[in-house]
């Protein structure tokens, strides 16, 4: 069987080490001519070393065989281009299904590619919703859903809401791969991680913010109010700076910050668990942190 994933964010890139890890081991089992071939595409979505190229290293992810470089933009021209990247490389590698993961704009045109084309999409973290369409996520998780015909849900509430909207067909309950990862990943980070001793922080004695959403970053005066009140909290806080919040400063004309926030550039995943581990509260508007 050939499978061939698309990622392109930095979450993707951690849900798919662990299901790409777990293939040699399934192939060892499946026997001769039964086993799974995986090939990896990379839309580029997330494309700076920092947020791309760092996470494949530390989760030891095969290189892609295909990266189309798509890069930022709006969400329909992003989109686009990677539906229209996507094509070609379903065209020549004719997968037998297609993995697609979480909720990205990678995943949205991961989907839609492949429904085209007449090839199954199976879904990992499938039936997920915030009931807020104001959410660019919201759309893609919900299409990419009614696309697939294997839809692999966290939780039990997940495969509650497929059964609302009369999807039952290919739901399987099986757990959260983001907890796999942190079991797996967890104990090396400890052992060889030392953030902390380099930014100068102590075990509880700061707190970790992370920002990115649109809603969070697209408006000046949101970002000026959120940065005011992360500097009001009494606590240093550690910014790790996501390229759209970056951006998002620069134009709210942000030089000068909170003395008690403290950017610091993107950091490795096995960074992110040891700063998540040891922070006295965590302020975020990411899924993934919060898991």
């Amino acid at each position: 069987m050939k499978l061939l994933t698309v990622v392109g964010a930095r979450p993707q890139f951690i849900k798919a080490a662990v299901v790409s890890r777990a293939i040699p081991a399934f192939n060892g089992r499946a026997g001769r001519g039964r086993g799974i071939h995986e090939v990896l595409a990379h839309t580029g979505q997330h494309y700076d070393d920092n947020m791309s190229a760092v996470f494949f290293q530390e989760l030891k992810i095969p290189e892609p065989a295909y990266h189309l470089g798509i890069g930022s933009g709006p969400h329909g021209q992003q989109t686009g281009r990677m539906l229209e990247g996507l094509e070609v490389v379903m065209q020549k590698e004719r997968p037998d299904m297609v993995l697609i993961y979480g909720d990205t704009n990678s995943t949205l045109a991961g989907a839609l590619a492949a429904g085209k084309l007449g090839i199954p999409v199976a879904h990992v973290e499938a039936g997920l919703r915030s009931y807020n369409r104001a959410m660019p996520e919201e759309t893609n998780r919900v299409v990419a859903d009614h696309l697939a015909a294997l839809l692999l849900c966290p939780t039990a509430r997940a495969v509650k809401n497929l059964s609302c909207e009369g999807i039952v067909a290919g739901v399987h309950l099986v757990g959260d791969v983001m907890h796999d990862s942190l079991l797996y990943n967890l104990e090396q980070a400890r052992r060889t991680v030392r953030i902390l001793d380099r930014l100068g922080l102590r075990p509880r004695e700061y707190g970790l913010a992370t920002v990115h959403r649109a809603e969070n970053t697209d408006r000046p005066e949101t970002v000026r109010a959120l940065f005011a009140a992360l500097g009001r909290i009494g606590l240093p806080i550690v910014v790790p700076l996501h390229p759209r919040t970056k951006a998002a400063l620069e134009a709210a004309g942000m030089a000068r910050l909170p003395a008690t926030v403290r950017v610091v550039p993107p950091v490795s995943y096995h960074e992110m668990l040891m700063l998540e581990r040891s922070a006295r509260v965590i302020l975020t508007d990411s899924g993934g942190v919060q898991k």
